[in-house]
């Protein structure tokens, strides 16, 4: 027998495959198996704070003023960021990206939504 993936929005169990989709019967959500396969293989799942997946090149926008260490001022509410690069982070910093205003930064995942 097949093992079905779990729901990456909700972590359900019993998903069910329908053509070329896995549905999850508790939250409603539905992906592609080619997003399925393409998880598994880089194994870095980054959610923004609202848990829309977040990729590679995606625009974000932040959701709290942050400050930087060094800097006078900070990241204010509402910064766009463009191009984003997600990377493994042990300490929570999972998104590189360069902050206009302030450069290169690496964010944690739950002060952006993806935009």
């Amino acid at each position: 027998m097949k093992q079905m993936p779990k729901c990456p929005k909700c972590g359900s169990e019993y998903t069910y495959e329908d053509g070329n989709l896995y549905i999850c019967p508790e939250c409603a959500f539905e992906w592609g198996k080619e997003e399925n396969s393409e998880e598994a293989q880089t194994g870095l799942v980054v959610k923004d704070a609202n848990g829309n997946i977040l990729q590679d090149g995606d625009t974000v926008t932040v959701i709290k003023d942050l400050k930087v260490k060094g800097s006078s001022d900070g990241i204010k509410v509402g910064t766009k960021i463009k191009g984003i690069r997600l990377v493994e982070g042990n300490d929570g910093h999972n998104i590189d990206c360069k902050v206009p205003g302030v450069g290169a930064i690496k964010l944690k995942q739950e002060f952006v939504k993806k935009a």
